[in-house]
């Protein structure tokens, strides 16, 4: 396969496979591209050398040109071919660079078909179909990943498909060519002709002798010959000749008229056990009929006879069904009596919890000792506190007494009256 056709028949398989929901879009030859796919996909499985890392490895057999092609065709195991599938594309992917544990032939299929995807949207190839596609093993989606990793592997190599080179040739050579095969025609069609002559020679003509002999009576003897030869030397010459008389007839299996012969000799054996096991299928057609008779006739008795039964059974399942349904309607009014009951019993079980806290904390004599504890402190704070009033209090007074004899002080500073001019001013 060329890179051109190679390419190609991948592009139209992505287009084919994008294009899946829409039938009408399709050509007539999409439904046949897989099978091109998977001749290319086996080709540049060949070039990794994948028969001996991996078929080899694993004591599997060798792929045919369409083992996953998907065809109602074609014999098919599902399980094997996904496990083939999936240790292919392990491989694929460690080849990539991809560090990829190779799946067992009892995983989960599921798993194991998400990590290949996975590692295929890592290498940039855009993924839109269902992962369940690829759980059948075979078809054209599981021909495309594999596709897809062979040629990211291709490529991480630097392989490419070269164009093949094809060798010219001139005119004169194709006329040469072509006189040549006249010319072998030609001899072949004189020496058929030939051996046709000369088998014609050999075969006596029994109606031209008899046609001689009626219509030329005088060539008939009139008296009856006579042997003169010796008996012995008669016997002699038998014996010396008789080698040479055996003729021995190689039968040519290819040729056409031992098939013919054999074709009646089938036909007439056909015809002849035919006509004797006909009697004998007739007569057991005969019996069969017979027998057939009987069993519907004795089918139709025994309906007949147990009919009143048949009716009582199908009263008795009415009546099962109807009790079924009862017991699934109080079955439903029992679970939630049930779930009624269990949220009852949880709220019970909290005030239970509560009520023995409480109980607990009032038997419990601490919390006086504490409260007596906190009497006495805050007797002591307040005691405290009196003294700090009583200390403000008095400072306050002792504040206000002064500023009232500064303020009585001031007043009479302000009322006394100046000093008369004396001598001595």
């Amino acid at each position: 396969w060329s890179s051109a056709a190679a390419r190609r028949a991948s592009s139209v398989m992505q287009q084919a496979v994008s294009r899946r929901g829409d039938e009408d879009d399709r050509g007539p030859g999409a439904a046949h591209q897989v099978f091109v796919v998977m001749e290319c996909l086996l080709e540049k499985l060949k070039v990794l050398n994948f028969e001996e890392e991996v078929l080899a490895k694993h004591n599997m057999k060798n792929l045919s040109r369409h083992y996953f092609v998907s065809s109602p065709y074609l014999a098919s195991n599902p399980g094997e071919q996904f496990y083939m599938f999936t240790i292919i594309a392990a491989w694929l992917i460690n080849m990539a660079g991809r560090p990829f544990t190779e799946p067992q032939e009892y995983d989960e299929p599921n798993a194991t078909v998400s990590n290949i995807l996975a590692e295929l949207r890592s290498f940039g190839v855009k993924v839109d179909f269902p992962p369940s596609k690829l759980k059948s093993g075979s078809g054209e989606y599981v021909c495309l990943v594999l596709d897809r990793l062979t040629e990211e592997v291709l490529r991480r190599r630097g392989f490419s498909f070269r164009r093949p080179n094809y060798p010219t040739e001139t005119t004169e050579e194709e006329s040469v060519i072509e006189d040549d095969a006249e010319l072998t025609l030609h001899k072949v069609e004189e020496e058929m002709i030939e051996e046709a002559d000369d088998e014609e020679e050999n075969v006596m003509d029994l109606e031209a002798l008899k046609l001689r002999t009626t219509h030329n009576p005088s060539s008939k003897p009139d008296d009856i010959l006579e042997s003169t030869v010796d008996a012995a030397e008669w016997n002699l010459e038998v014996e010396r000749v008789l080698p040479q008389l055996k003729v021995t007839i190689r039968t040519d299996n290819k040729d056409w008229r031992i098939h013919v012969d054999q074709m009646h000799q089938h036909r007439d054996g056909i015809k002849s056990s035919l006509k004797e096991a006909k009697s004998y299928l007739d007569k057991l057609q005969e019996d069969i009929g017979k027998t057939l008779e009987k069993v519907s006739s004795r089918e139709k008795y025994i309906n007949n006879q147990l009919e009143h039964l048949i009716q009582e059974y199908r009263s008795a399942q009415a009546k099962l069904s109807e009790a079924k349904e009862h017991y699934q309607q109080a079955s439903g009014g029992v679970t939630e009596r049930t779930r009624v009951l269990a949220e009852i019993s949880e709220e019970l079980d909290k005030v239970k919890q509560e009520m023995e806290e409480k109980g607990s904390s009032m038997s419990d004599g601490a919390p006086v000792v504490k409260i007596k504890q906190s009497l006495t402190k805050l007797k002591q704070e307040i005691v405290q506190m009196d003294v700090r009033i009583g200390v403000v209090e008095h400072t306050l007074l002792q504040a206000k007494l002064k500023e009232k004899s500064n303020m009585t002080r001031d007043m009479h500073a302000t009322n006394l009256p100046e000093p008369a001019a004396g001598p001595f001013a």
